[in-house]
């Protein structure tokens, strides 16, 4: 596939290196307004240009990865030299009946919201569409299912997806600096202490998406009647981890919806 990704900032830039690595048979364009930044792309095959509608031509399937105060900006600029084209939007907050209102009738709106693990093929791409784009929708798909999991989810719940897949890996890469904190508290290094607490998150990932299982399920396997592990659950929640964790996920949600 042709895919042309209109902003070069940290997710489009994500996504145009996880296609270099995961999926080079497809054909990237990025652009950005300041290019220095990026130009190393071109290295991995990718086309970088500070030219919005550069090949826009040949593309099947545009992505943009913008700020919602530059949509109307570059629709305007884009819209005259493109038909019957996939509009992929990472933009928070566009709904597809607006964005689609935007595009007119000869164009498909997709929505989807990628996160910047989609560089390292590892990113949760949450993504919906009308049923009428069921079929032009597949090949968005297909695409970032090559750069993780792409589930297919209602778009009311796309801010959600907002916080539990983009804001997550900020959630995520919180409780590995915990985790190394103590770590260092115990004995290691910190260099030492992130490797371990990364990796173990890491491997409790796999596990889980190879497995398909509950996480109650896993846990079990590690936590032994009166050992280690059942005590520092214990320890855990008795502050709050979990629910601390719900609650920040809820007020991270109230806060995109105002």
């Amino acid at each position: 596939m042709r895919v042309h990704i209109i902003g070069g900032g940290n997710l489009g830039v994500s996504i145009a290196l996880g296609l270099s690595k995961f999926s080079p048979e497809n054909q990237v364009t990025i652009t950005r307004r300041n290019t220095s930044s990026i130009l190393y792309l071109e290295k991995l095959g990718a086309t970088v240009s500070t030219n919005n509608i550069h090949q826009i031509q040949e593309a099947d399937v545009i992505i943009l990865t913008i700020k919602p105060y530059q949509v109307d900006v570059v629709l305007d600029e884009i819209l005259p030299v493109i038909s019957n084209k996939i509009i992929a939007s990472a933009v928070s907050g566009l709904s597809i009946e607006n964005l689609q209102k935007k595009i007119g009738d000869l164009n498909s709106a997709v929505r989807i919201m990628p996160n910047i693990a989609a560089q390292f093929g590892a990113s949760a791409t949450c993504i919906a569409f009308h049923e009428k784009d069921k079929e032009k929708a597949q090949d968005v798909v297909s695409l970032f299912q090559s750069l993780g999991t792409a589930p297919i989810i209602d778009e009311k719940l796309m801010d959600a997806a907002t916080v539990l897949a983009a804001s997550g890996t900020a959630f995520a890469l919180r409780y590995i600096r915990a985790s190394m904190q103590a770590g260092i508290e115990i004995g290691f290094d910190w260099q030492t202490a992130l490797a371990i607490s990364a990796q173990t998150v890491k491997g409790a990932a796999e596990m889980l998406l190879e497995e398909k299982v509950h996480p109650e399920q896993l846990i079990d396997r590690v936590t032994t009647p009166q050992g280690c592990t059942i005590a520092g659950l214990n320890e855990m929640e008795m502050h709050g981890f979990s629910s601390s964790l719900i609650r920040g996920i809820k007020t991270s949600l109230k806060q995109i919806k105002g």
